[in-house]
C-alpha cells in the first residue's frame, strides 16, 4: 500500500530528542531515573499543577487514575463514546461499569445537560475527553457532579489547551495526558497523570512501580507501569518545541477554517470561545456523501480518518446500552482531516481544494 503523500499527523523531531537519548544511554540509567524526575517537572510546571507522574502509556494511566480514587466493582464511569477506546476500556480494567453519554454536537465533548441524566447512585466519576485538543465544558460538568462525583480529564489530546486561561491538566481532579506519536508531542508510547492532590500523586506512584514505598518495601498491589528514561529524555525536548508546534498548528487551523467555511455543505469545527484548543484533529462535518469523500482523499494520497468510530459500538461494549443520537449522527458525517505543523502552504491549499472538488463534484 503506498504511504499517503500529506499525513494525518506528523511528529517533529530532530537532533535534540536523538542527543538527549544518547546522553540516557551513556549515563546507564534507564528507567526511574532523574530523566523521569526532570519531565513530570517540567510538565507539571507547564500545565500550572503541583504533581506530574508519568507512565508507560496513557490507558494504564487512566486506570491508576481510578485505582487511586478506589473506583472498581460495582461503580460506574460516565465517559463519551466519541473518543478512542482506552477511554472505556480502562473503566473495564479496574472491574468498573463505563456509562456512555452523549456530546455536544458543536465541540463533541461531553453534554453536561446528557451527563446529568446518566449519573446514578453508583457513579463515582465523570472522565471529560478533550476531544481534538479542545477543552471540554468544565463548569457546566463541575456543577453537574457536584460534591458526591469526581471529574475527571482525559487530555490525551489537549497538551498546551487552556479553559478560561487555565490549563488542561488542572481542570478535574487528575487528568491524564498521552503521548503516542499523533499527539502534538511525543514521547512514541507513554501517558502522564496530572493533579494538585499530593496523596493521589503519591498514589499513582506507588501503583505504576510494584506498589514500592522503599527498596523492596511493597505496601499495596501495584504493577510495573514505569516510562523509560529515553521517553522522559525525549519528552522534556518536545515539551520545548511545544509553542513552536501550536502556534503553527494554530494558524493551518484558521486558515483551513476560513476556506472550508466557503463550501457549501461542510462544517468546519466550531472554536468554544471560553478555550483555546490545541488542534491535536481538525474533524469537520459532511452533509452527505463522507464515505465517498473519504476514499476521494485516499485516491489522492491525502491521509483522511473517522476520528473516532464510536467506542459503544465496538464488540467489547456488546452487553451495554446506549442511547446517542448525537454521537450516531456525527459519526455518520465526521472527517478529520491532516494537521499537524509541518504541513506547508501548498499542502494545506490542495487539502481544502480536494476536499472542494470532491463535495461538490
Amino acid at each position: 500500500m503506498t504511504a499517503p503523500r500529506i499525513r494525518l499527523a506528523r511528529p517533529v523531531t530532530g537532533e535534540e530528542e536523538v542527543d538527549a537519548i544518547r546522553a540516557v544511554l551513556a549515563s546507564g540509567v534507564l528507567t526511574n531515573g532523574p530523566r523521569t524526575a526532570e519531565f513530570e517537572r517540567v510538565f507539571a510546571q507547564r500545565h500550572d499543577v503541583a504533581h506530574a507522574v508519568a507512565f508507560a502509556n496513557g490507558t494504564v494511566a487512566l486506570a491508576a487514575m481510578y485505582l487511586a480514587l478506589g473506583i472498581g466493582p460495582g461503580d460506574e464511569v460516565v465517559v463519551p463514546s466519541m473518543t478512542f477506546i482506552s477511554s472505556a476500556t480502562s473503566v473495564l480494567h479496574v472491574g468498573a461499569t463505563p456509562v456512555f453519554a452523549d456530546v455536544d454536537p458543536r465541540t463533541f465533548n461531553l453534554d453536561p445537560g446528557d451527563v446529568r441524566r446518566r449519573i446514578t447512585p453508583r457513579t463515582k466519576a465523570v472522565l471529560a475527553v478533550h476531544y481534538a485538543g479542545q477543552p471540554a465544558a468544565m463548569d457546566e460538568l463541575r456543577e453537574v457532579c457536584g460534591d458526591g462525583v469526581v471529574l475527571l480529564e482525559d487530555a490525551a489530546q489537549a497538551v498546551g489547551a487552556r479553559y478560561l486561561g487555565r490549563p488542561a491538566g488542572g481542570l478535574g481532579r487528575m487528568a491524564m495526558f498521552s503521548f503516542t506519536p499523533t499527539k502534538n508531542i511525543t514521547t512514541g508510547e507513554g501517558g502522564l497523570v496530572t493533579t494538585d492532590d499530593a496523596e493521589l500523586a503519591e498514589a499513582l506512584r506507588l501503583l505504576r512501580n510494584h506498589g514500592q514505598s522503599a527498596l523492596y518495601r511493597h505496601d499495596v498491589l501495584g504493577w510495573n507501569w514505569r516510562i523509560t528514561e529515553m521517553q522522559a529524555a525525549m519528552g522534556v525536548v518536545q515539551l520545548g518545541r511545544l509553542d513552536g508546534i501550536l502556534d503553527r498548528k494554530r494558524r493551518n487551523a484558521a486558515w483551513l477554517t476560513e476556506r472550508l467555511g466557503n463550501i457549501p455543505g461542510v462544517t468546519p469545527p466550531w472554536h468554544d470561545p471560553r478555550t483555546e484548543p490545541v488542534h491535536m484533529l481538525y474533524t469537520c462535518l459532511l452533509d452527505e456523501r463522507r464515505d465517498e469523500v473519504l476514499a476521494g482523499l485516499t485516491a489522492a494520497g491525502i491521509e483522511a480518518r473517522l476520528y473516532f468510530p464510536p467506542a459503544h459500538r465496538q464488540a467489547v461494549f456488546a452487553g451495554i446500552d446506549a442511547d446517542l443520537p448525537v454521537t450516531e449522527d456525527l459519526a455518520a458525517r465526521m472527517l478529520s482531516l491532516p494537521m499537524h505543523s509541518r504541513l506547508t502552504d501548498d499542502e494545506l491549499d490542495e487539502v481544502a481544494a480536494t476536499v472542494e472538488r470532491l463535495v461538490t463534484r
